[in-house]
């Protein structure tokens, strides 16, 4: 519905903005500000590399939660968003599974040499904008929070994100496994 009210009746936006709470646009600066930083590289500790994901999944279940928790359907968009998740990271991991070229591992430090990407910048804007069109659906129609269908939709397309998510974290995660496979081997003993 907002996306046809959008398109019939541009000038709607306006109040759409206007009725946007004010902590939800300093929200969006942060998030903006998280994922511009990932366009560089740089130097991140191992518990901050696994951090963003964890907060991306944390955003997506508190948009699940928020607007369909009161609706009774919390076991079923549960389960839809952990398959969709479990089924993109494994196709991610199929499709690509090591990290990007010049990611680096420095086991002494416990930190990552990660290069910038702008997929992490897209991921967020994706759950906040979800969060967001969601946010205005139900408030123009609050009767969606009890579609099951709809829910169901959200709850995949939060999936997906966090899937796509889950898989860079796995991705460094096995660097760290295979660099401490390669320390203990016989064969790096032998060379050092």
């Amino acid at each position: 519905m907002l996306l046809n009210l959008l398109i019939q009746q541009p000038q709607i936006l306006g109040t759409i903005i206007q009725n946007t709470p004010s902590w939800v646009w300093g929200l969006l600066v942060g998030l903006l500000g998280l994922g511009a930083s990932q366009l560089r590289g740089r130097n991140v500790g191992l518990a901050r590399a696994m951090l963003m994901p964890l907060a991306m999944t944390g955003l997506s279940a508190y948009g699940i939660a928020s607007a369909f928790g009161s609706a009774g359907q919390a076991g079923v968009l549960v389960s839809a968003w952990l398959a969709a998740a479990v089924a993109l990271a494994g196709l991610a991991l199929w499709l690509q599974p090591t990290v990007p070229q010049g990611t680096l591992y420095a086991a002494t430090s416990r930190s990552f040499y990660i290069p910038g990407s702008a997929m992490p910048l897209a991921l967020i804007l994706g759950i906040f904008l979800t969060k967001y069109f969601v946010g205005v659906e139900l408030a123009m129609q609050p009767v969606l929070a009890r579609d099951t269908g709809f829910a169901l939709q959200i709850a995949v397309l939060y999936g997906i994100f966090n899937g796509l998510f889950a898989a860079r974290s796995l991705r460094l995660w096995l660097l760290v496994r295979r660099s401490a496979a390669f320390r203990t081997s016989p064969a790096s003993t032998a060379c050092a």
